[in-house]
């Protein structure tokens, strides 16, 4: 896809206001199988009950979309304790050996965003070494997003649901924006490595179709190597998993604020050189998905039947799709979590043959 690429963008945008789809019991059961649904001692009602927030600035003094929650002292007391062991129960699978020295050191709340998060600042005693997690809604799409990312991207999650609250690890890195304003046209960046992993990045996005990848949903990693640095984005937001309609919202490529990494793309890579990137990324792709395949194939059952979208969502993304691929078989589609299924045998089916032996497929 990416060498198809020109300087236009897509202008649709993805909504405004996505819904929140309540976690079914096949997916629960499917959370409890693997080790994902575990008893909370916080949960996101307990943070609802703020007395009041106050407006928080960036470091340059400028509004941010996040606000200090505060709390009457009694509920305060219950959600510090309560706050840290979840942060154990995050860290450690519930070793609460190391709480003691651990206290919370604000609790922020961002009414900005699908899932209203919570952000908590957690810090040791001993060091002031500072860490945070978060505490948002549990919807089902997002859910559906952070397992697919778990399972078939070179990345690991750590999160938990609890009923109708779930948890995540920070994820940390350079957000993609900062990264474009401080760091893209830096001396010491090598624009070729990063517009290589920029065509990787595309390409697991729209595989197993996380949309809404804007330069403020992702991070970039850097990391010093033996000749220069590697460089590696990563997802932090998966709300818009499977839920527009629009094929182009599933490519990072194609939003306006990504064009600075799309222009590096077109400046220094070509045609070849892309579908070598993107070869690579689907080849990977199979790998993961051989490793972990009756645990990928479980969660596309229960994800064929899940209400994630609308239906007029669902008919123009099988449509799109259909066009774009030039394969019918996306029309038969009825849910997302069908198309999804159908998406990853179309980007990988290639891939998968030629691994030797699989005998792996994804069944209608």
């Amino acid at each position: 896809m990416m060498n198809e690429i020109t300087e236009t963008h897509a202008t649709d945008k993805p909504s405004r206001k996505k819904p929140i789809f309540p976690v079914n019991e096949r997916l629960r059961k499917y959370l409890r199988r693997y080790g994902r649904e575990v008893v909370l001692p916080a949960t996101y009602q307990d943070l609802m009950r703020f007395t009041y927030t106050v407006p928080l600035k960036t470091k340059n003094g400028t509004d941010s979309s996040w606000e200090s929650a505060l709390y009457d002292t009694r509920e305060l007391e219950f959600l510090r304790e309560a706050l840290v062991k979840n942060y154990a129960i995050l860290k450690t699978k519930g070793d609460f050996s190391f709480v003691n020295h651990l206290d919370v050191a604000g609790i922020d709340f961002c009414y900005f965003g699908n899932s209203q998060p919570f952000r908590i600042r957690i810090i040791n005693r001993y060091n002031e070494n500072a860490d945070h997690y978060y505490i948002k809604q549990a919807d089902a799409s997002r859910i559906y997003g952070l397992e697919l990312e778990h399972l078939l991207s070179p990345n690991r999650l750590s999160y938990f649901t609890y009923n109708n609250t779930l948890i995540e690890e920070h994820i940390p890195g350079i957000p993609g924006d900062i990264f474009i304003k401080d760091y893209l046209n830096n001396p010491t960046t090598n624009q070729i490595r990063l517009a290589k992993e920029f065509v990787k990045f595309n390409e697991r996005c729209f595989t197993h179709l996380l949309g809404d990848m804007r330069s403020y949903n992702f991070i970039v990693n850097i990391t010093p190597d033996i000749a220069d640095f590697q460089y590696r984005i990563r997802a932090i937001d998966f709300d818009q998993q499977s839920y527009e309609g629009r094929k182009n919202l599933y490519l990072p490529q194609f939003f306006k604020e990504n064009k600075p990494f799309v222009d590096i793309v077109l400046k220094h890579l070509n045609k070849r050189s892309i579908e070598q990137y993107q070869a690579e990324e689907r080849t990977m792709m199979a790998f993961r998905l051989i490793s972990s395949k009756y645990r990928v194939k479980e969660l596309l059952d229960i994800m064929t039947e899940a209400d994630i979208s609308q239906p007029a969502k669902i008919k123009q993304l099988r449509e799109e799709l259909a066009e774009h691929f030039h394969q019918p078989h996306f029309l038969k589609a009825t849910t997302m979590g069908q198309i999804v299924k159908s998406q990853l045998k179309q980007n990988l089916r290639k891939s998968l043959l030629l691994l030797p032996k699989t005998n792996f497929r994804i069944a209608d």
